[in-house]
């Protein structure tokens, strides 16, 4: 069978989660560098691929997957080895929650087409402000849900997703004091071998002045 193909961007947080579960299920695979500063993502042979011009995008048993949350809840079903869901209904509902709080309710809104949009003069206050916003919500939602991770003691969806939106708010210059919880959920996972190695600096694509 071919190894599977993710085509991905190094700072991408979508990308960066699909890195994060790979690595988790031990699963191999190829990187196709999509440079979104060149606007690599625009070209006709990737639209083909992925008509919302976006990264990732996922090669894997005959299929082209794309949607980071989406390709993630594929490969937890075909691949149920070092689980990213819980067994348990309630709690897979609590992780789909957060997930989507970040993935759909935070993220989206400080992605690069948004500030291209925005222009450069008002791109910096933007993201901040609505990391900021959110991120005052997603630290309630924790504080209910969190053990050592987002959801209890198991890494899960919900941590893939989050690692991501806080190297972006620090980016920001996001205040991240005021996050304790979100803060000591980050300081467990970085620890952690998969998220080592799906970081932005471990990239192919990294460039050097950034590794």
């Amino acid at each position: 069978m071919a190894k599977p193909v993710l085509y991905s961007y190094f700072r991408s947080s979508c990308s960066w989660r699909v890195r994060t579960a790979l690595a988790l299920k031990g699963i191999e695979y190829e990187t196709k560098a999509i440079n979104l500063l060149k606007s690599d993502q625009l070209g006709e042979e990737y639209s083909v691929a992925n008509p919302m011009q976006q990264v990732p995008t996922l090669e894997i048993d005959g299929h082209r997957l794309t949607q980071s949350i989406a390709i993630m809840e594929y490969l937890e079903e075909t691949r149920p080895e070092s689980p990213i869901l819980p067994k348990d209904p309630a709690k897979r509902a609590l992780v789909r929650q957060i997930s989507e709080t970040i993935g759909s309710g935070i993220q989206p809104i400080q992605n690069l087409a948004v500030l291209k949009y925005v222009g450069n003069e008002k791109k910096a206050e933007w993201g901040r402000y609505w990391i900021d916003k959110g991120f005052q919500n997603l630290e309630k939602m924790l504080t209910a849900t969190a053990g050592k991770y987002c959801v209890g003691d198991e890494i899960t969806m919900a941590d893939l997703c989050l690692v991501p939106q806080i190297y972006n708010a620090n980016r920001f210059k996001v205040d991240m004091t005021q996050f304790p919880t979100i803060n000591k959920i980050h300081d467990a996972l970085v620890q952690i071998d998969a998220f080592k190695a799906s970081h932005p600096s471990s990239q192919p694509d990294c460039p050097e002045d950034l590794k």
